[in-house]
């Protein structure tokens, strides 16, 4: 019997430590300044600070959803962060996607199509117009978009 109520107070002290220290993680992501960028865009906040990212044309040919590649900006994962929206967009339609390799067009540029949505936290900030976008799992490598109507913010997570 000793060592069932042991294991029991174990338990319920191993939930309670784990249940103080993620509801303290939440209260200071909660209070965290965020940085107001000057112009309106899409950012990536790394420990080094806003870096604007630069817009992509969405493309439907037959059904398919796809962008043409332009050399998109590269980020280190170590130091990615989180997104910052600043403008008049729609963030109802706003998608997190990693972007898979779907054909070369006749210009010989790669065109990737869109995958499957990435699950995405969207915190609207007391300031007008500024969103925090964060992903719910963690940062992984790879090839991804925030994806708005007409507009895709494409960059490349090494």
């Amino acid at each position: 019997m000793t060592m069932i109520k042991r294991l029991m107070v174990f338990f319920l002290i191993s939930i309670s430590f784990f249940m103080v220290f993620a509801g303290g993680q939440e209260a200071s992501a909660k209070d965290e300044k965020v940085q107001k960028p000057k112009e309106y865009g899409v950012y990536i906040k790394t420990k080094t600070g806003l870096t604007r990212l630069l817009p992509n044309i969405v493309f439907d040919e037959g059904g398919i959803i796809f962008i043409e590649s332009n050399n998109p900006q590269t980020f280190v994962l170590k130091d990615m962060q989180y997104f910052i929206i600043y403008g008049t967009y729609d963030v109802n339609v706003l998608t997190y996607n990693p972007m898979l390799f779907y054909q070369t067009s006749a210009l010989g540029k790669p065109r990737y199509a869109f995958g499957k949505d990435v699950d995405i936290n969207v915190k609207k900030q007391k300031a007008e117009n500024l969103w925090v976008v964060r992903p719910k799992g963690l940062f992984s490598r790879g090839y991804f978009a925030l994806w708005i109507n007409d507009t895709a913010w494409d960059f490349v997570i090494e």
